[in-house]
């Protein structure tokens, strides 16, 4: 037992005293090479394959042989059919997961000029899922711009949100022809925040001096460690009143139906409630509106992927085998101590 756990220690220190070297080198690797763009690549799954395989596998696990049977043979002969006919339009579906800093937009770019360089506006369709509960101004009115191409082309765009389009979020969603949202949907949020911590006080009361030197009155109106006077207060709450009136003027030219002094109040709304005040336009999840669509159209989803480097891959590569070892350690010392 003994053995053991003398083994096991020395496996541990071992293994840090690797982790450390690794590390080490991946610094050093990092910085002595010149950091270039990250390169992606545009993947599409087809949607319509996925449904019609998870179809067919439902199928021939519940029905009779018989049953079976007439369903291949209708299947044979509406192929057939299909054949005949002109290509399905096309169903394209973009995913977007929003985060505060809307970093996801250099994405959201890709997906879109990749569908505008292949997308039949007078058939084609596209879909954004999207989710998000807002961020800063710039980064989802770049967003927002983004959905706006598709528009400005002449494609119809339905946006769908299963969760919550709250804020910023909203901003995208009501570019789009269409605003799908599920029951228990968060929807709304016109409304903008600002907020800072202030510890002038708490430097005062340890003796800390700090200086701030800006040219131009409202160079900097609030501060983290000065002292906020009056006058920036209310320069910087006068920004933030623009701001909400950019905001509003943008939402009541792309759905100018809504009555917007009484839905900008900042407020939220599940779904059913937003769809009375006009803000969405139809009760639906986004898995119902491809079921919907399954038959009509061909569904694919685009998404971009960026590449992982050398030093990614690495990181990843180390950060898995650590989880693992440790895992089987720790499986190890349980072992012996039942």
């Amino acid at each position: 037992m003994e053995f053991l756990y003398e083994y096991g220690l020395f496996f541990a220190k071992t293994l840090t005293f690797v982790v450390a070297v690794a590390a080490i080198v991946a610094i050093i690797v990092g910085a002595a090479v010149k950091p270039k763009a990250k390169k992606g690549e545009i993947s599409i799954d087809d949607l319509s394959e996925q449904l019609a395989d998870l179809k067919q596998n439902f199928i021939e696990n519940t029905l009779s042989k018989k049953e079976l049977k007439a369903y291949f043979k209708q299947q044979k002969a509406e192929a057939k059919e299909q054949q005949d006919k002109d290509p399905k339009p096309r169903l394209y579906v973009i995913d977007f997961n929003g985060s505060i800093d809307a970093h996801e937009v250099e994405s959201l770019r890709e997906e879109i000029t990749a569908i505008l360089t292949i997308a039949d506006k007078e058939k084609d369709k596209v879909l954004v899922r999207l989710e998000s509960g807002g961020g800063v101004v710039h980064g989802y009115g770049l967003a927002a711009s983004q959905l706006q191409r598709l528009r400005n082309a002449g494609i119809h765009l339905t946006v769908a949100i299963d969760k919550v389009a709250a804020s910023g979020g909203y901003m995208m969603a009501c570019v789009a022809n269409e605003i799908v949202a599920a029951p228990f949907a968060i929807v709304g949020s016109i409304g903008v925040i600002a907020q800072i911590p202030n510890f002038n006080k708490i430097l005062k009361k340890n003796d800390v001096d700090f200086e701030q030197i800006t040219a131009g009155e409202y160079k900097r109106t609030l501060t983290l460690f000065g002292e906020n006077t009056e006058k920036g207060r209310e320069k910087f709450k006068e920004e933030i009143e623009q701001t909400h009136g950019l905001f509003k003027t943008f939402v009541s030219e792309q759905r100018p139906s809504l009555d917007i002094d009484s839905v900008a109040t900042g407020e939220h709304w599940f779904a059913t409630q937003a769809f009375d005040r006009g803000l969405v336009d139809k009760i639906e999840t986004s898995d119902d509106i491809l079921l919907n669509q399954a038959d009509e159209r061909q569904i694919y989803k685009v998404k971009y992927k960026v590449k992982k480097n050398l030093t990614d891959k690495l990181a990843v590569g180390l950060s898995s085998s650590i989880s693992q070892a440790g895992v089987n350690l720790m499986s190890r010392f349980k072992g012996m101590n039942p």
